[in-house]
């Protein structure tokens, strides 16, 4: 193994790495931080932006530590004189070409610029000059893109063209004219973005964000003619802390619950509950399917990045994918129809907010299949699990000092099934618990599919039931999604089921979380952190799988008849178009 080591120092210390590990790894490894602003792992390796230079003994000029590998004996200096002055003047011309309005943008205190501007003592501009100036593109339902904010760090454009092999956005124009933009500089609502929002999670500075509609919820809060119901989604209880300074991965399901009965919603509901629907009406299908020589594989469709993704690029492939809406839609239909007819309230005025980690749930929720046959919509405005976080602010309230609240009535149970709907594998898994049973007839013991679970982008795997082999797989980020469209679509794929989710590491991940800087993700497992959360909420819970839910039960003796029903399609299915790439 000594021959694969390099020995070099690091402002004094000794340091015994890999070969091929680069200065800046090295120099994290004994805990010497070397700042950083194009860099994010595995996502945006290039040293464009040079925030990481060094100085090598024996080399003229800087190295830049993101790209340079470490060599024997290779003596390094982080922080000399020469160093912390070229790093001023980078921060100097970046801020020199950028939008000064940081009190009112949305990523004010987590910003990575503002961060460094504040630890290098950037005070003012020492090289004030002609600005660009970029329109702002608002069109799209989910992304609002500022390039006067923008630091030309790409790192969105890796997201979007590596990770995601959607190639929406990319550097356009030369010199001073460069930004970042679409395909003849037209919107994103034009092109083909699929909404997924990792371009946000990706940006280090406000040039992206997610179109916010707070401002709605706060009207229809304050209008006493109008019945405000919200629901919230899975993911979004193991994040939302992470706002207030909590640990990543805090489950804060109960104070989440109490924030928002003092924001003065109505009823406050769980889409865990709408979870399980999903799950009664995709294991039946499923189910039919495989025993009835349907569709197979048939894939999962509560992922609407997903969903507008196969629709653009393998319409072909339409057929396969399943029929249930996404559990928050399936909720507010049920929301207004089951509900409302319980309760006695006008359907109208019913105002459903569902709280996502998924900005691409704004563009599903607008679409024309999700209004009901007396033009309402199943929901009325998604939220982020940011913009939630921004209301609770808004309202002084102290969040990590509430009281642990549960959910309303009657339908705000759910089971350990739909809790881990939030993470990759999740969906199948769920699936998994509930058709074993409806096969095979019995009670099953065997409830954990693990082949499933874990952070690999494609996780495939045998499952045996009722005496069958059921090959599956799972597969989370648009790039992975792909390799299996591409398996299905050539026939060399043998599976019955698959799962896709549109975010790297499924809703935990998803672009309306909260934005972790290029830092913590170096150092820390994001997605495992907030997905083990979820796994121990399902390994607590007392019911944990979806058929078993006394709510479901009660539902779909009073209203939906069984799952499968005319009734249950018409309110809990949908169906899917042939999308263009481009409206240009």
């Amino acid at each position: 193994m000594e021959e694969n080591l390099v020995t070099l120092t690091i402002d004094g210390v000794e340091v015994k790495t890999k070969k091929g590990t680069t200065i800046l790894e090295a120099a994290r490894q004994v805990g010497i931080d070397i700042p950083t602003l194009c860099f994010l792992k595995d996502i945006n390796e290039m040293g464009d932006c040079r925030m990481c230079i060094v100085e090598v003994e024996g080399r003229r000029g800087f190295a830049t530590s993101c790209i340079q590998t470490v060599e024997e004996g290779m003596v390094v200096h982080t922080h000399t004189p020469n160093v912390l002055e070229a790093r001023h003047v980078i921060l100097d011309l970046i801020i020199s070409n950028h939008a000064k309005d940081c009190l009112t943008c949305t990523r004010s205190g987590n910003c990575e610029l503002q961060t460094l501007a504040t630890k290098f003592n950037v005070l003012d501009v020492e090289f004030p000059g002609e600005m660009t100036k970029h329109k702002i593109d608002n069109l799209s339902p989910s992304i609002v893109r500022d390039f006067n904010k923008c630091i030309l760090c790409r790192r969105c454009v890796a997201a979007c063209k590596n990770v995601q092999k959607i190639g929406a956005i990319d550097c356009i124009n030369r010199g001073f004219e460069s930004c970042i933009s679409t395909v003849g500089d037209h919107s994103l609502n034009d092109v083909n973005c699929t909404n997924c929002g990792q371009c946000i999670q990706a940006c280090p500075t406000g040039a992206l964000h997610e179109k916010e509609t707070i401002d709605d919820v706060w009207v229809k809060l304050k209008d006493p003619d109008t019945y405000v119901v919200v629901q919230t989604a899975p993911a979004a209880r193991v994040a939302l802390g992470e706002e207030f300074g909590m640990p990543i991965g805090t489950n804060v399901t109960g104070k989440m619950v109490t924030a928002l009965k003092r924001l003065g919603f109505d009823k406050v509901f769980d889409t865990n509950t709408g979870a399980d629907f999903t799950i009664m009406e995709e294991a039946n299908e499923f189910v039919e399917r495989f025993t009835q020589n349907g569709v197979l594989p048939m894939i999962t469709s509560c992922s609407p990045g997903w969903v507008k993704y196969i629709e653009m690029n393998y319409p072909e492939l339409l057929p396969h994918l399943s029929t249930c809406k996404s559990p928050h839609q399936m909720f507010g239909a049920l929301v207004k129809t089951y509900f409302a007819q319980k309760e006695g309230i006008d359907p109208s005025k019913i105002y459903m907010v569902s709280v996502m980690p998924c900005i691409a749930k704004k563009f599903e929720r607008q679409r024309e299949e999700m209004k009901n046959d007396e033009g309402l919509w199943d929901v009325d405005n998604v939220i982020t699990t940011r913009e939630l976080s921004r209301m609770i602010k808004q309202a002084n309230i102290e969040f990590e000092k509430l009281e642990d609240s549960k959910f309303d009535n009657p339908m705000g149970e759910a089971t350990g099934a739909a809790a881990i709907f939030g993470t990759t594998g999740g969906v199948m898994e769920a699936a998994l618990r509930t058709a074993q049973d409806t096969l095979t007839g019995q009670n099953l013991e065997k409830i954990d599919f693990e082949q499933v679970r874990g952070g690999d982008g494609i996780k495939r795997a045998t499952v045996n039931i009722a005496g069958k082999d059921v090959k599956v797989v799972a597969a989370s980020g648009l790039a992975n999604a792909q390799k299996i469209m591409e398996e299905i679509k050539s026939g060399k794929a043998d599976y019955q089921f698959v799962e896709i989710m549109a975010c790297p590491g499924g809703c935990v991940m998803g672009g309306g979380q909260p934005i972790k800087s290029s830092k913590i993700r170096r150092e820390v497992d994001v997605r495992k952190l907030r997905a083990d959360a979820l796994y121990s909420i399902d390994e607590k819970s007392t019911i944990r799988k979806s058929h078993e839910n006394p709510i479901l039960k009660q539902i779909y003796a009073e209203y939906l008849e069984k799952p499968g029903s005319h009734i249950a399609h018409k309110l809990l299915h949908t169906h899917y178009i042939k999308r263009e790439k481009y409206n240009i």
